[in-house]
């Protein structure tokens, strides 16, 4: 059964860290490019940063650059967060697409088709003081 399961979310202080976890079980993300999203309430889904397995390149988003960090060991996918913002609070949720369909990293976070992917069910992410 293909899997996708999110962990790692929590309530952290402005100015924290966090690091989630993607971990894909029932098949392999060697083909796949993975992104993470996430959803406000009230607010639209928004990619914040994605991986290609083929050669590890990264997109990022503006609003995370340079505070989130994501990164892949085999079939788990981290999101590394710093510096962390009440605007952060979200639920954040991974996707994985085969990379014949999205061909890169940038792709899958900007170009990623309704209804495609595999996808989580999220973790709750909530920085306040």
């Amino acid at each position: 059964q293909v899997q996708l399961v999110e962990s790692g979310g929590g309530l952290v202080q402005p100015g924290g860290s966090l690091r989630l976890s993607c971990v894909a079980t029932g098949f392999s993300l060697d083909v796949y490019a993975i992104g993470w999203f996430r959803q406000a309430p009230g607010k639209e889904r928004e990619a914040i940063s994605c991986i290609s397995s083929e050669d590890d390149s990264t997109y990022y988003a503006d609003s995370v650059k340079d505070r989130f960090t994501i990164s892949r060991d085999k079939n788990t996918v981290y999101l590394q967060m710093s510096s962390l913002k009440p605007e952060d609070t979200a639920v954040y949720t991974c996707a994985a697409e085969y990379l014949m369909r999205i061909d890169t990293a940038q792709n899958m976070c900007l170009r990623l088709p309704p209804d495609s992917g595999a996808w989580g069910q999220g973790t709750q992410v909530i920085v306040s003081s």
